[in-house]
């Protein structure tokens, strides 16, 4: 099997956990600043990152591509991007109590109330602002949380971050331990899953701000076999620094029919999409979120109508 060489994977550790160290010992502005410089010129020597961005933004700016006002939204998202690494890299020098504290305590308390009425909770997040502040506001309560990540590519450097929410109170699943993703939600507690890791066929289809993509189908799937409640949230930044969790309506999934599935993932798509237009600038999936010719969307829109159909 094929996997990453011994020697990169001990490089990129070594690499994380001496970033870890620097940025734990620098102010969050200044440092945010100059990784956000380098950031930005990645988006401008990458040709490929920077056809993928143009056309992410563009579709949320209802712009063509090559606008110079979605150029200057994705320098913008780099620039966010640069200070959430910074964050992330922070963490670890930070109590549970302090970490959990910059996220205002309204959306928690939301959280708690759905959470509390629910069979266990699918928190469908995406890549806007910082998922960590809401994982902290929820660890320093001491609720259940866990959540699904890749541990294929870097297993060294998955340990290392597993270890890391540990600490603040959250369980980090490998994505292929299905069993424990059910055992999550039998339990009545909390999974957190990522919605928006990038454009797949095979995946469900859905209209995100006007445009046929695919969101996958696991939120809508385990919702309709477990019985929990798919809550939409997203964590974004404030001015001063501290982050208000955005939790949109709970979605109920009746059945793993192929009708509710979609209409589900639809409603899925939809709040991603509002939260998404509140802070673009916040938004940093820079993978191609959609397909790239007319007849990948077209034969979107003709298997959403078989779906609905039933």
């Amino acid at each position: 099997m094929g996997g990453t060489p011994r020697l990169v994977e001990k490089a990129a550790v070594i690499g994380y956990r001496a970033a870890e160290w620097i940025f734990g010992h620098l102010p969050t502005g200044p440092a945010a600043t100059v990784l956000g410089w380098f950031c930005q010129a990645s988006y401008l020597i990458w040709p490929k990152k920077r056809h993928w961005s143009n056309r992410n933004f563009g579709h949320v700016l209802g712009l063509p591509p090559d606008d110079p006002a979605v150029r200057r939204m994705a320098l913008r998202a780099y620039r966010s991007y640069a200070r959430y690494l910074v964050e992330l890299m922070q963490l670890p020098s930070l109590d549970i109590e302090v970490a959990g504290a910059l996220v205002a305590a309204e959306g928690i308390d939301t959280v708690e109330a759905i959470w509390r009425g629910s069979n266990g909770v699918i928190f469908a997040a995406c890549h806007v602002g910082n998922n960590e502040a809401i994982l902290a506001g929820i660890g320093r309560r001491g609720w259940p949380l866990s959540g699904l990540a890749d541990d294929s590519t870097f297993p060294e450097l998955f340990e290392h971050l597993r270890r890391e929410r540990a600490r603040l109170g959250a369980t980090v699943i490998p994505w292929r331990n299905l069993r424990e993703v059910y055992g999550v939600l039998r339990r009545h507690e909390m999974l957190a899953l990522m919605v928006d890791w990038g454009y797949r066929a095979e995946d469900v289809p859905v209209r995100l701000f006007g445009a046929w993509t695919t969101f996958p189908a696991g939120p809508a799937s385990l919702a309709g076999k477990t019985g929990a409640t798919i809550l939409p949230v997203v964590t974004r930044r404030l001015a001063d620094g501290t982050f208000m969790a955005t939790i949109d309506a709970p979605i109920r999934v009746a059945s793993t029919s192929p009708a509710d599935v979609l209409r589900a993932t639809q409603e899925v798509a939809d709040a991603i999409e509002r939260v998404i237009a509140a802070a673009p600038d916040q938004w940093y999936s820079f993978k191609p979120i959609w397909p790239e010719t007319a007849a990948e969307a077209a034969e979107l829109e003709a298997r959403a109508a078989r779906m609905a159909a039933g």
